[in-house]
């Protein structure tokens, strides 16, 4: 079987590590993961690091950039089978029943033709071999629950026509119970646990836990590690209490954390150095002092990772206080384009 995963751009070496413990990867390119495996496996759909999960319909290759090409699409949906593809998606673990049929197209650079014609050029055959209403997303409605969804990328001369297995996207995680600004992206949160290289039994501390998305994905990755979240926000820390129970959630000040000298293994954190959130306590008035209870609370082979915009003008504050940059990687969200940096002791 065949399957394409959707990450974040930056990440996708990352996926493709998580996805080799179940399956042959086969292509990497932007912000996906084109992979195999010999049978079902309802466990994909629990994979941490990628946004969602489709099963690969069509490789369309030669797609050029006239309206011509929008034969390519028309002709790849329809020598799908989709009656069988709803049969394979349900042993993968979706349903295997909908209400409709909808598409979403993303493509690089510039064509002569947009998004919504190659969604229509898809849709409109497969709701016709199906059977079902086409949602069309030209008005900018959200098609309705049920709905069967395809998603088109293109990058390059080649397309991918590929299947959601889901009812919905592999980030949106059942346990968001409760969130505040600023809460970061799971899938993100996820890769910035396996960069850490948290294992078994590591104590790992986040002191700018925030609702706890990283905490609660090392947990979902690592389930022996000892996991400790702190914030000065109480409705933070109110939050990601609600969010994972299982994990120790204090309120505390990220530049005088009540933690013991050199009893952590792993810090991974998204500071907030008053992007979407304000910072506070002691970091308001002297940030510096994160990187100097990184660097007290950490053993001597622990190692952290932090999210950071403008990474390179915090590694003065960061070597000042004993952290050595091992690896920085630039990865795309929502407009931003901060950096996973990894720091060593």
């Amino acid at each position: 079987m065949r399957f394409l995963a959707r990450t974040l751009r930056g990440l996708e070496d990352v996926a493709a590590r998580e996805i080799a413990g179940f399956g042959r990867v086969r292509r990497e390119r932007h912000r996906e993961v084109w992979f195999s495996a010999p049978e079902p496996d309802p466990r994909l759909l629990g994979l941490r690091t990628i946004d969602d999960l489709f099963l690969l319909v069509a490789a369309i290759d030669e797609v050029g950039h006239t309206k011509a090409d929008l034969v390519r699409f028309t002709t790849a949906a329809r020598a799908a089978d989709p009656v069988e593809l709803l049969r394979q998606r349900g042993r993968c673990g979706g349903a295997d029943t909908a209400t409709g049929v909808d598409v979403a197209a993303s493509f690089l650079g510039k064509r002569n033709y947009n998004r919504f014609d190659i969604e229509d050029a898809v849709g409109i055959e497969l709701s016709r071999a199906l059977g079902l209403p086409y949602h069309s997303r030209r008005g900018g409605a959200a098609p309705p629950e049920g709905t069967l969804s395809f998603r088109v990328t293109v990058e390059g001369t080649r397309a991918a026509l590929a299947l959601r297995i889901g009812d919905r996207p592999l980030h949106r995680r059942d346990y968001k119970q409760e969130s505040t600004r600023g809460t970061l992206h799971p899938p993100l949160a996820a890769a910035m646990a396996v960069l850490a290289g948290v294992r078994p039994g590591d104590t790992v501390l986040d002191p700018c836990c925030g609702t706890g998305t990283i905490l609660i994905e090392t947990a979902a990755l690592v389930s022996e590690a000892r996991l400790l979240g702190s914030d000065h926000d109480p409705r933070a820390v109110a939050a990601a209490t609600a969010n994972g129970p299982a994990t120790t959630w204090l309120r505390a000040d990220a530049g005088r954390l009540p933690v013991a000298t050199g009893r952590v293994d792993r810090v991974v954190s998204n500071p907030p150095w008053d992007r979407q959130v304000p910072a506070q306590g002691t970091l308001s008035a002297q940030p510096e002092r994160l990187y100097r209870e990184v660097r007290r609370v950490l053993s001597d082979t622990g190692q952290a990772v932090l999210l950071l915009h403008e990474a390179e003008d915090q590694f003065t504050a960061a070597k000042a206080a004993g952290l050595r940059v091992r690896d920085v990687r630039q990865v795309s969200l929502f407009g931003a384009h901060p950096s996973v940096v990894t720091f060593t002791v």
